[in-house]
């Protein structure tokens, strides 16, 4: 049996380049992404951890965006109500050809983004596994 993959890298036919269309679809329900994080904020808090999965991610930069997105929402509203940020773990899952080393060489761009939006960048413990 034959698994479809998108193409791996950062070549001219990558994925990680010919998603723009996808990055879009993503930027549209980035509202819907936000209420859904206040929601499960008020619903766990005060939370010692919370759990963000990508359960289909991508092999490209879309994948670390919407991560960047919902931390960024966590921090902040954790930040409006004057309490601790949880503990936060993200996993990402895809078919095994996905180029998760893609996403690993991207974790640099990520951090420096993470800490330009909130302040809080790999001066915070990351675990990797």
């Amino acid at each position: 049996m034959q698994i479809l993959h998108m193409n791996k890298g950062d070549g001219e036919t990558s994925y990680a380049k010919n998603s723009v269309v996808q990055k879009q679809i993503i930027s549209a329900t980035i509202s819907v992404m936000d209420e859904a994080v206040a929601d499960a904020l008020c619903k766990t808090l005060p939370a010692q951890t919370m759990g963000i999965a990508d359960l289909g991610c991508s092999s490209g930069p879309n994948t670390l965006m919407v991560v960047l997105e919902m931390v960024s929402k966590i921090y902040d509203a954790c930040s409006q109500m004057g309490i601790s940020l949880p503990e936060l773990r993200v996993s990402l899952n895809d078919l095994p050809g996905n180029d998760f080393n893609y996403i690993f060489m991207s974790l640099p761009e990520f951090y420096r983004n993470l800490e330009k939006e909130t302040g809080v960048g790999r001066t915070a413990a990351s675990y990797l596994a």
